[in-house]
């Protein structure tokens, strides 16, 4: 099967349908366009998202099943409990979003990461623009952990995250996800398994009813406090 390649001067050209998306590998659907704001926002609430090595060409996937996580189902092990409770870390909302990119960049430099100087420009715009998040987590002022992604109507889709020191980046999530359910969200996209998801409530859900999720949360109205830190 070909894939639909995208035209870069056309940010709002509609992406093609996710069943002609590919089973091998899984979930690859287009190629080409921009990394642009309308571009992205369009991607993300059809439940698409970039994924490519610096150089290449942009790959736009949308995998099937897709791993996602209800607030309500967080899981918290006895471990990770313990830990938070002994408040060793200090966590932050989008306190410093450019500095938890560049290390979740850097930290799988050496396996080559996918966070190219051009995604981390696109999603440094979206920061701006109020879209992309972080969380973060500190010991005595130091960033140790953290992650970030994008949040659109009562949905974020997580991208990324890292760790300097062991359990950091679980408990800025955990700090995240309540953040989460106290704004209303509903739905986090964590787009494919991992036994670290799973082991946190994570499950595997079928695109079709992933797509019929985004239909209704991603145009939910955001509550007042929201990301007001």
């Amino acid at each position: 099967m070909q894939l639909t390649v995208l035209d870069p001067s056309t940010p709002e050209e509609d992406f093609p349908a996710l069943e002609s998306a590919l089973t091998e590998p899984d979930g690859l659907l287009a190629v080409g366009g921009c990394l642009s704001e309308t571009r992205l926002i369009t991607a993300y609430r059809k439940g698409i998202f970039p994924w490519y090595n610096e150089g290449d060409p942009i790959l736009w996937w949308s995998p099937n099943p897709r791993m996602v996580l209800f607030p309500d189902d967080l899981i918290i092990s006895t471990s990770l409990g313990k830990k938070l409770r002994k408040k060793i870390f200090e966590c932050t909302i989008d306190s410093a979003f450019g500095d938890v990119i560049d290390a979740c960049a850097d930290s799988r430099r050496d396996a080559g990461t996918w966070i190219s100087s051009e995604i981390n420009q696109a999603y440094r715009q979206l920061h701006r623009a109020g879209i992309a998040h972080s969380a973060e987590a500190w010991i005595n002022g130091e960033l140790v952990g953290g992650l970030y992604g994008v949040a659109i109507g009562g949905v974020f889709f997580g991208e990324s995250m890292f760790h300097f020191v062991s359990d950091a980046s679980k408990v800025a999530f955990v700090h995240l996800v309540n953040q989460l359910k106290s704004w209303d969200y509903q739905l986090i996209d964590c787009q494919i398994y991992s036994n670290h998801l799973s082991s946190v409530g994570g499950q595997e859900i079928e695109r079709t009813y992933f797509t019929q999720l985004l239909e209704q949360y991603c145009y939910a109205p955001v509550h007042p406090a929201a990301w007001q830190h």
